[in-house]
């Protein structure tokens, strides 16, 4: 069954000329539950002053998704098989490199959660099968192009 999903997406120009490039890349996110984020371009793509550094960019959100979704099935894989999960912590990251095309592109995304279990923890086989398995069901691991790599600590 499709489920569809939007964001709206606010940006306004400030003072100044647009043509030279020279324009502020901040803008925001909206999004259905009424959540609004401080967006803009990455200050190592766009550099400051038109860029803000505070604001969350689009390769961080994808990264930030990708982590995200992939702790969202794990949870829900580890409840099913028993096992109470007490905290999850993730660094994610993920590179920009040319691709086979020569555009920047996000080719590797690795996910490093570290997992901790309150009584009967699997042991090193079962914890990555509970990964592997959350990185298939993972709607945005099925959706990129990326290889993406979990490196969770055992």
């Amino acid at each position: 069954m499709p489920h569809e999903y939007t964001a709206n997406i606010d940006w306004r120009r400030d003072a100044g000329t647009f043509t030279d490039g020279r324009y502020s890349r901040a803008h925001r996110w909206h999004f259905d539950g009424g959540a609004t984020i401080p967006a803009s371009s990455s200050p190592g793509i766009v550099p400051l002053p038109y860029s803000d550094p505070a604001a969350v960019d689009p390769e961080e959100a994808l990264i930030a998704a990708t982590a995200s979704c992939h702790m969202l099935w794990f949870l829900s894989l580890a409840a099913r098989q028993g096992y109470s999960v007490l905290s999850y912590q993730d660094s994610a990251g993920g590179r920009l490199e040319p691709n086979e095309r020569g555009k920047l592109a996000f080719r590797r995304i690795v996910l490093r959660p570290r997992v901790e279990f309150s009584g009967a923890a699997p042991d090193a086989a079962q914890l990555q099968a509970l990964h592997q398995a959350a990185h298939e069901e993972c709607f945005i691991a099925q959706s990129l192009r990326a290889e993406i790599v979990v490196e969770a600590a055992g």
